[in-house]
Order: C-alpha cells, then structure tokens, then sequence
C-alpha cells in the first residue's frame, strides 16, 4: 500500500476517493522511564525511552491507518497528517493520532 503526505500520486490515476481513515495508539509512559528521562533532560542528554515509546506509537498508528483503508478497499493513502499529543494527567501519556484520504488508484 502506498501511503503518502502528497495529495495525487504521480503516474497514477486516481480512480475513487474512498473517504478519511485514522489510526491512533496512546502509550503509557511509566515512572522509571520517566525518572530517567528527567535526568536525561538535566543534563542535556537526549531521552531514548521517550523516543522508543512514540516509535512504537508511530507504527503502530500507521499499521491501523492501513488496515482501516484495506477494509475499504484502499491501495493507496493520501494527504497524510501526522499529530503527537501529551495526555493524561500530568503528561503521562503519548498519543500519535495518523489521518488521511483512503483512495483507489490504477496505472496510466
């Protein structure tokens, strides 16, 4: 499947426009990764838990962007929006949210 941030794709005829498709994934943040990244933060250093746990988000948002515009009858994404959050109380969790055009589309 092919999902892009561009709105047409090139050499491609876009045949139906098969509406918005969304894939979300909201991670707990736990308290020692967030101890260790506070003192990442003191001192400068780049905070690696954070960075894996919004990874993991990230694909995981991304794979149920695709299943949704598969059981649609999609090959192709559009117009991909990419958003983070900080929810919960206190910023205890991250939220990657994935939105985007479901289209069909053949070869020209």
């Amino acid at each position: 499947m092919i999902i892009t941030t561009t709105n047409n794709l090139e050499g491609k005829k876009i045949e139906s426009y098969l509406g918005i498709v969304v894939g979300e994934a909201v991670m707990g943040a736990n308290i020692f990764k967030d101890i260790f990244a506070t003192i990442r933060d003191i001192v400068g250093g780049r905070s690696g838990a954070y960075e894996d746990e919004l990874t993991k988000a990230r694909k995981i948002g991304f794979m149920e962007l695709e299943q949704e515009a598969r059981s649609i009858g999609a090959n192709a994404v559009i117009g991909v929006d990419i958003d983070y959050e900080v929810v919960g109380k206190g910023g205890s969790m991250l939220m990657v949210s994935i939105s985007g055009t479901a289209v069909r589309y053949s070869d020209s």
